[in-house]
Parts: C-alpha cells; structure tokens; sequence
C-alpha cells in the first residue's frame, strides 16, 4: 500500500453505514496517496465505535472513531465524503431544536462551512444527501443523484434530482459536490472524486 501523503480525505461516519463503501474508502484511497480520516460528532467521549449496516442478518464492519467534527475545519481536508446508507441521517439529530432556526447539529454546522469552504471537494452517496437536506440553502440548485426513496427529500431541499430514463442518474457532478446513486457506482465516484481533487 503506498504511504499517504497527499493529504486527508474525511469521511462523516455514524451507526448503520454501508460496509461497501467503507471497505472501498479504505483500499482506494491510501493507494492513490491519501490518508482517509473517520469523523463524527463524539458526544464528549474520546471515542465510539460504529458498525455498518447488517448483510444477510450480519454486521460486517466495525469502526472506532475518534476526530471530533467540532474540533476541526474543512480545509484540513482536499476532500469530505459522507458516507452511505443510515448514518447521515443520525448525524442530523439536535438536541435541542428551536423553531424558526438552523439546524445546528455539529456534522450539519461543519458541512454548512465545508460548502461554503473553497477547494474541498464534497462527496455523497445514495443516502447521504440527507445530512444536505438539513439545511436547504447547501442543496439549492445544485444538480445531484440519489437513492429513489429519498428523491422527496433532495427535491424539497432545492436539489434538482437529474435522471436517466426511469432511474436517477448513476453519477453527476455539479461543480465541487459529486453524487452517486447506490454503492454499486462507489469505484466510479472515487475515481472522480480524485481527478476532481488533483484537478483543483
């Protein structure tokens, strides 16, 4: 495996992510000469410790994850993926939500920087827009693809779901945010998402 030198690439983790993609991130990536970084919001625990999505009524992939999404910047990073499946969804949560106000999650107040951060590319796949759709104002007008049974979702975020046929596209690219449909598609968003990154 060749040392990673070229930088970070983080990955927003949390429970029930997709055991593909995690096992893709790690091989692909390092082999292209960056090093992939595991973050999430850690509650004030120094660690915790997430497992992937069941297949076939097993949990695959166990990850522990220590980087506070609080206690860093997007630009620490040439790239920001979040990750598959459930996951996006539980980094949403506030505790205390106020009516009228931004969600203020800590992973939705990094993205909402990390869009707004110039040169770090962004990644999502099939689930993952949902951590996007928190704030309507990161997803509008952008065109994206997604998982059919969150379209509702994209769509009410301001996103303009592109198709292809009767499916939702299997790639798009709209400036520095890349988006797959499902992980069957996650070596071809890799390969991408790099050029993008070595582009810039």
């Amino acid at each position: 495996m060749v040392a990673a030198t070229k930088g970070k690439i983080g990955v927003l983790i949390e429970d029930h992510f997709d055991s593909t993609e995690y096992r893709k991130f790690n091989e692909f990536f390092p082999e292209k000469g960056y090093e992939v970084e595991y973050i999430t919001h850690l509650w004030g625990q120094k660690e915790l410790h997430f497992a992937s999505n069941p297949e076939n009524n097993v949990i695959e992939e166990k990850v522990t994850v220590s980087t506070e999404v609080n206690d860093i910047k997007p630009s620490d990073y040439k790239g920001i993926i979040c990750i598959g499946a459930y996951a996006m969804d539980r980094l949403r949560y506030q505790v205390n939500p106020k009516k009228g106000e931004k969600n203020q999650a800590p992973a939705v107040a990094f993205l909402r920087n990390a869009v707004n951060t110039e040169n770090v590319k962004l990644g999502a796949i099939c689930h993952s827009l949902w951590l996007f759709c928190a704030d309507n104002e990161m997803l509008k007008d952008k065109k994206v693809t997604c998982a059919h049974n969150i379209i509702c979702d994209v769509e009410n975020a301001g996103a303009n779901v592109i198709f292809d046929g009767e499916q939702t596209a299997e790639l798009v690219i709209d400036g520095n945010l890349i988006t797959a449909k499902h992980p069957g598609v996650t070596d071809e968003f890799m390969e991408k998402f790099i050029e993008a990154i070595e582009a810039s």
